[in-house]
C-alpha cells in the first residue's frame, strides 16, 4: 500500500493544492482528472518521487518499484529498439553476472577459511535466493510481445532508437515500464503517441495484468475502460471516488444535488430560528427558548456545498466562405521514401461540407496524406485543392512549434492582422487565458495551455477546409468536449486524425483507413467502423497467454 500524507505545492505564496490525502491499493485502477494546469501532473511527478512537495510526504514499502512515464519523454541512446526495451531486466541481468563473477573468483582463491571467503559465498547466496526466486521467464519473448502490442515491427526491433519519432521512443519507454511489472505504474498521457490498435493492446494489460494504475488521460474511452477509481484534482483540492470517470462524474452530480437540497434546508432552518430569536429576545416567559436556540446554531455545523470549476473554453470557428464542389480530391497517388513505401494509387473525392477521419497505425501514412494535400512535398499522382479553398492546418506538434520566448500576448499579436488585432485580449479570454496571464512566457505553459494558443493562432483567419493532426493531445476533458462542439458547427469541411475514439464519435461521416499501403474508403461512421475494428484487431494481436 502507498500512502500520501497531507500533500501540499505552493507557488510564489499560492497553493496549486493543499492538505491532499489518499492510500493507493494493490488492485486500484486510478484516474487523476482535472482540467490543465490543475496539478495533476506535479501530483504525480512528487508520486514518482521527481519532484518535493512544499509539505506532506508519500510513503511506501521498501522494496516497491515504482515506474513513472512522464508527458514529455525522449529516449537518446544509441542501441536499438530491442536492447533499449531489454533494459527493463537490467536489475536481473546484473545479479545473474553478479554471481557469476563471485562464483569465478570463490574457484580462484584457496582461503577457504577466512572471513573474506565466507562473505563472498554469504553474498552469493543471498543473490541466488533472490535470483532463483524469480519466476523462469522467457525474457526475449516477453520484449518481443510488449514491442509487438505497442506497434513495433520485428523489421523495427534492430534498428536504431536515434531513428524513430519521439512518440516511438515514447512507446520504447512505455515497453520498459511494462516490462518491469511495477507494483504502481504512473502514466501521464499515454495514448497521445500511439495508435488504435496499441490503446487497445495497452488497456488489456493494465486490466489483466498490471497491479496498482494512477493515470492521466484525455482519451474518455480508455480511461474508463481500466480505471475502478477517479481522483479529481480541482479548485486545490481533491474527489475521490471508487468509480470509472463516467460513473464518477453521475455521483458528483449526484452528491452536488444532495449538498444542495441539505443546504437549502439548513438555511430555512437558520433562517426560522434567527426570526425566532429576533422576535421573543427580552420576552421574559421566551428567555429559555430563545437562550436555547442561540447555543443551537453556535454549535450547528454548516453545510458546504462543493465548489465547481466553471472556467472553460469558449470556441467557435468563424463562418466559411463557400468553396468549390470538392475541396480535395486525390487520383491515383503513390509515395515513396526510397524502398520504403508508404502508400499506392490512392484515391479519393472530399466534398464540401463533409467531415472526415483519417484513421489507422502510426506510419501508415496519414500525415504524409496531408502533407500531399498540403502541398509540402512531391507526389506521383495527381493532388489538389477545389476552387476558394482557404486551408486550416493544425500539426500534432503545432504546440512545440510556438517561440518560447514570446508571452501570449506577442505569440497572438504576431500572427493577427486589421480590427483583429484590437480584439486579441477578448479572443485570448475565450481560450482561458485572462488577466496576468497574456504577459506569461510560452516557456511555463503546460501541454494542454500550448495547444490552446496554438488554436488561438488557427482561428485569426476564416478557412473553409480545417486539416487537424491529433488536436487534443493535451487538452484536458472539457476543452476537448468544446473543441468537439465547435468542429460538429463548422459550416466549412474537416479531415481529422485523431487516435482519439471518443473525440471521433459522432464527429466523422466517412472514414479514411490507412493500411498495408492502401487508403480503403468506408461509407461509415467513425462508431461503425471502430466496433468492426476493434473484433478484427482482437483476432490479430496476442492479447491472452
Amino acid at each position: 500500500m502507498i500512502s500520501v500524507d497531507n500533500l501540499a505545492v505552493e507557488f510564489g505564496g499560492q497553493a496549486l493544492f493543499s492538505d491532499v490525502s489518499f492510500t493507493i491499493n494493490e488492485n486500484d485502477k486510478i484516474a487523476l482528472m482535472g482540467k490543465n494546469g490543475a496539478g495533476k501532473s506535479t501530483m504525480m511527478k512528487i508520486i514518482a518521487g521527481e519532484q518535493r512537495p512544499s509539505r506532506g510526504n508519500v510513503r511506501f514499502p521498501k522494496d516497491a518499484i515504482i515506474a513513472y512515464l512522464p508527458q514529455h519523454l525522449l529516449t537518446e541512446d544509441d542501441c536499438t529498439v530491442f536492447e533499449e526495451a531489454s533494459k527493463a531486466f537490467n536489475h536481473i541481468f546484473e545479479m545473474r553476472d553478479e554471481m557469476e563473477r563471485l562464483n569465478k573468483e570463490l574457484e580462484a582463491r584457496t582461503d577457504h577459511e577466512s572471513d573474506d571467503y565466507m562473505n563472498i559465498i554469504t553474498k552469493v547466496s543471498d543473490l541466488g535466493e533472490k535470483y532463483y526466486a524469480l519466476e523462469d521467464v522467457n525474457y526475449d519473448a516477453e520484449v518481443e510481445k510488449a514491442l509487438g502490442g505497442l506497434g513495433f515491427k520485428r523489421e523495427d526491433f534492430t534498428r536504431l532508437t536515434s531513428e524513430f519519432s519521439g512518440g516511438y521512443r515514447m512507446r520504447i519507454e512505455l515497453a520498459k515500464i511494462l516490462l518491469q511489472k511495477p507494483d504502481l505504474i504512473l502514466l501521464d498521457e499515454p495514448t497521445n503517441h500511439i495508435d488504435i490498435e496499441s490503446v487497445i493492446w495497452l488497456e488489456d494489460f493494465l486490466i489483466n495484468k498490471a497491479k496498482a494504475v494512477m493515470v492521466i488521460s484525455h482519451d474518455r474511452a480508455f480511461i474508463d475502460n481500466i480505471t475502478n477509481r477517479t481522483i479529481e484534482v480541482t479548485m486545490g483540492r481533491i474527489y475521490d471516488y471508487k468509480a470509472n470517470y463516467s460513473h464518477y462524474l453521475q455521483l458528483r452530480e449526484d452528491r452536488r444535488t444532495h449538498q444542495v437540497k441539505a443546504y437549502n434546508e439548513q438555511q430555512k432552518f437558520i433562517a426560522d430560528n434567527m426570526a425566532f430569536i429576533e422576535r421573543f429576545k427580552g420576552t421574559y416567559s421566551k428567555t429559555n427558548q430563545v437562550n436555547s436556540r442561540e447555543r443551537m446554531l453556535e454549535k450547528l455545523e454548516i453545510i458546504e456545498i462543493d465548489e465547481i470549476d466553471t472556467s472553460a473554453l469558449k470556441l467557435r470557428f468563424p463562418p466559411a466562405q463557400r468553396s468549390g464542389d470538392y475541396p480535395v480530391t486525390v487520383k491515383d497517388l503513390s509515395k515513396s521514401y526510397g524502398e520504403h513505401v508508404v502508400f499506392k494509387h490512392a484515391n479519393m473525392s472530399i466534398s464540401r461540407g463533409e467531415k472526415v477521419s483519417f484513421v489507422g497505425r502510426n506510419g501508415e501514412g496519414k500525415s504524409t496524406m496531408i502533407k500531399a494535400i498540403m502541398g509540402e512535398i512531391e507526389v506521383e499522382g495527381t493532388c489538389h485543392l477545389g476552387h476558394n479553398v482557404k486551408v486550416g492546418y493544425f500539426a500534432q506538434n503545432q504546440a512545440s512549434l510556438l517561440d518560447e520566448n514570446l508571452t501570449i500576448f506577442q505569440t497572438v499579436d504576431e500572427v493577427a492582422e486589421g480590427d483583429v488585432r484590437t480584439q486579441i485580449k477578448n479572443i485570448l479570454g475565450r481560450f482561458m487565458f485572462k488577466g496576468d496571464d497574456i504577459d506569461k512566457k510560452v516557456s511555463v505553459l503546460s501541454g494542454g495551455e500550448k495547444t490552446r494558443l496554438a488554436m488561438v493562432k488557427l482561428l485569426l483567419e476564416p478557412v473553409n477546409l480545417l486539416i487537424l493532426d491529433e488536436p487534443t493531445n493535451h487538452l484536458d476533458l472539457k476543452s476537448k468536449d468544446v473543441l468537439k462542439e465547435a468542429l460538429l458547427n463548422f459550416d466549412g469541411t474537416l479531415i481529422l486524425v485523431s487516435h482519439d475514439r471518443d473525440f471521433l464519435q459522432g464527429l466523422s461521416q466517412k472514414v479514411f483507413e490507412f493500411k498495408d499501403q492502401r487508403v480503403i474508403e468506408h461509407f461509415e461512421t467513425i462508431d461503425d467502423f471502430l466496433v468492426r475494428n476493434r473484433i478484427e484487431n482482437l483476432k490479430q494481436i496476442d492479447l491472452k497467454k
